[in-house]
């Protein structure tokens, strides 16, 4: 059995981003990361963006080149599935029966695309969209004068319609009267989603699918109102959930998502996780929180593996996420949720401006439409916790 200083579990952003971590404080210990995917790691956000509107290409989404893996002293196992964690032994086992011990170990195992439980929710051809593979098939099945239909209103879904609209026939099914409901107001919602159906989408909401069969090479979906909905392709992109089964298993402290402290360590001694399956303190917003976001995974990655080199910091970065949808574009940062009070300030309304999203009288989450280069005053705003009036906040990020 091999043993290793570090062991990373999770080929992604934050798995990838804890070697750089690593390094910057032990440039000598060993160093292995195992990957259940077949690709080296990846940046995922252009697989339902850049990619499909050519403004990068496959090879170009790679994190690195192989000499980094190589310069940094890192072996890297690809298709490899751990499957147990021992942390008395403090040793991972995965599926093919391979078996290392670590000095220290980062579960950086992201999250799994959640499946819908209606008959013919497992069918053979269905995509719950995720990865590049995904991307791949998709890709060569999205041909023009083909129909889509994509199962979801949120991020992954709204995204992708926007992105096949460019070839195929879009359908959007989803439960909520608009758009994004989460994290879009009503009206924004709204705004949003009359631009997707005049750009041609089909938009069928306040429905949800009771049931999906497949002949003759097509889909067939029967909504709960009774529609009838054919297309060639089927997405499913109804949200994830985090893959905490092996930090579960092994005794570790789970809930939505695997705990970790301020330092991102675990409940286990020499156990940290960093990510989209992480759940820790945001420390300017005082509560503990998961986050599936790009930004989130790459600093996480890189402060966990710092740490276990012997840093000893707290995690108290403040991540941000973003989204292009046609010539809607945002950033966002905090508590971004349409669940607390929202206020609005637009220069133009429902395409440039401000939305705050607020929680007795404090900014807990802002929201910069087509507003750029404006993160670091949102941050202060959070950070602030002051007492706001609306008035307050007119103008306040331009």
């Amino acid at each position: 059995m091999n043993k290793f200083d570090y062991v990373i579990v999770g080929g992604g952003l934050a798995g990838a981003s804890a070697i750089e971590g690593i390094r910057t404080r032990d440039d000598k210990g060993s160093i292995l990361l195992l990957g259940e995917e077949t690709h080296p790691p990846y940046d995922r956000p252009p697989l339902s963006k850049k990619l499909w509107f050519g403004k990068t290409r496959v090879e170009e989404i790679f994190l690195h080149d192989p000499h980094f893996y190589d310069a940094s002293g890192v072996e890297m196992l690809l298709g490899e599935k751990v499957e147990k964690l021992d942390p008395q032994e403090k040793t991972v086992a995965t599926a093919s029966g391979k078996r290392f011990s670590f000095g220290k170990l980062l579960l950086a195992t992201g999250t799994s695309p959640r499946r819908i439980g209606i008959p013919g929710g497992d069918l053979e051809g269905i995509c719950h969209f995720r990865t590049l593979d995904d991307y791949l098939r998709m890709h060569d099945d999205a041909k023009a004068g083909r129909s889509a239909l994509i199962i979801g209103g949120g991020f992954i879904g709204s995204e992708l319609a926007a992105a096949l609209n460019l070839n195929l026939e879009v359908t959007m099914i989803f439960p909520s009267a608009t758009l994004c409901r989460r994290v879009f107001p009503e009206s924004l919602g709204m705004a949003v989603q009359s631009h997707f159906q005049a750009r041609g989408i089909r938009v069928i909401h306040s429905d949800s699918p009771a049931s999906i069969s497949r002949s003759g090479g097509k889909f067939r979906t029967e909504t709960v109102s009774g529609k009838s909905i054919e297309s060639d392709l089927l997405i499913v992109g109804i949200g994830v959930d985090p893959n905490i089964g092996i930090a579960r298993d092994a005794g570790l402290e789970v809930g939505n998502g695997i705990v970790v402290d301020e330092y991102l360590e675990t409940s286990h001694a020499d156990i940290y996780a960093a990510g989209d399956n992480a759940f820790f303190p945001y420390r300017a917003l005082g509560k503990s929180m998961r986050i599936e976001h790009w930004d989130n995974a790459l600093a996480q990655g890189r402060w966990a593996g710092s740490n276990m080199a012997g840093a000893h910091e707290a995690f108290t970065y403040q991540p941000y996420f973003f989204s292009d949808l046609f010539e809607f574009g945002y950033e966002a940062t905090g508590e971004v949720d349409t669940s607390l009070e929202t206020f609005a300030d637009w220069q133009k309304e429902n395409h440039t401006g401000v939305i705050y999203y607020l929680r007795e009288g404090r900014v807990r989450g802002v929201m910069m439409c087509n507003v750029w280069d404006k993160l670091d005053a949102a941050r202060e705003l959070i950070r602030k916790g002051e007492i706001v009036t609306h008035e307050s906040l007119r103008g306040a990020i331009r």
